[in-house]
């Protein structure tokens, strides 16, 4: 249970809504991480789930940087997003994915204007970090 218990609260958090994202990115005076993900079929997002955002270094530095939101789109049906999230995340990829990356990883400011974008990188989370640090507004 302990075990459990640990692993919830050094879970990178997502938030569920965009614009709550935008909200508190102007209220937290933070940039937003963007990230496009398949997760039940793209393999190169599903290790930069695993390397990147669920490392404590990454999940460390993101609390006091980023607010952080994942615009997924499953394949499986028994993965299926609500259809109200699932517009909001294709409406997402209309303005900033047309090009259909996955993963792609954009850091924005918190009217939405892109800083910087990326996608998986084979690199530690201290250097992943470096790279979207990199992006941000000073």
């Amino acid at each position: 249970m302990l075990l459990s218990l640990t692993s919830l609260v050094s879970a990178q958090t997502w938030e569920p809504n965009f614009d709550a994202a935008k909200a508190k990115a102007d209220r937290e005076k933070k940039d937003i991480v963007l990230t496009f993900a398949g997760s039940d079929w793209c393999i190169p997002c599903m290790k930069l789930e695993k390397t990147i955002w669920s490392s404590q270094d990454f999940i460390d530095y993101a609390k006091d940087h980023f607010v952080m939101y994942r615009a997924d789109f499953p394949k499986r049906k028994a993965n299926a997003l609500p259809k109200e999230q699932q517009e909001v995340n294709d409406k997402l990829a209309e303005t900033y994915n047309k090009q259909g990356l996955f993963p792609l990883v954009l850091v924005l400011d918190k009217n939405g204007k892109v800083l910087g974008s990326t996608g998986f990188k084979n690199v530690s989370p201290k250097e992943y970090i470096a790279l979207l640090h990199s992006f941000e507004k000073n």
